[in-house]
């Protein structure tokens, strides 16, 4: 049997997308010069054109300095420039990496931070309905209000005593 076939996104799902791609656009717009070209270097140096120029360079420069190409002047035989030139574009590159998976980390961490909330409230309202739900139960009479283990599911998680417990077992 086909799964059913969606309606459309639910209202505060889209909205919930919305919201999250303007504050994206509002980050972008707001980013200083510095982190523009950051992201902007990081984008071409990630790109298969990137990958062409620099091919079509190091042949090039290998072919004139093995003195395959007529007319041209070798003038690193040694190949020493090249080796030296690659070297100083490494430590940019690996900067510029360094710059974008920083980024990456904060977006992260503010991403991780909103799950952490979100996931806390929402264990508190299905507290609240456990709560909600085993009264009218039991005011209804029904036998599965008297079970034992929603007195459990009924305490409100402390996250700093789960992240303490969390500490002290990683440390054992």
């Amino acid at each position: 049997m086909p799964p059913p076939r969606a309606a459309g996104l639910n209202s505060a799902l889209a909205r919930n997308i919305q919201a999250l791609r303007e504050r994206q656009r509002r980050e972008e717009e707001t980013a200083s010069l510095q982190d523009r070209l950051a992201r902007a270097v990081t984008a071409f140096t990630g790109s298969m054109v990137f990958v062409y120029v620099h091919l079509a360079v190091v042949l090039a420069w290998v072919g004139v300095n093995l003195g395959l190409v007529p007319g041209v002047t070798r003038f690193d035989p040694t190949f020493v420039i090249l080796a030296t030139a690659a070297s100083v574009e490494a430590i940019f590159l690996s900067t510029f990496v360094l710059i974008s998976q920083n980024r990456a980390a904060q977006a992260a961490d503010r991403r991780a931070a909103l799950d952490l909330q979100i996931n806390l409230l929402t264990e508190h309202e299905v507290t609240r309905l456990i709560t909600l739900t085993q009264g009218i139960a039991e005011k209804l009479g029904v036998q599965e209000a008297q079970d034992p283990a929603l007195e459990e599911l009924e305490r409100d998680v402390a996250p700093e005593v789960v992240l303490d417990t969390l500490e002290q077992v990683e440390e054992d």
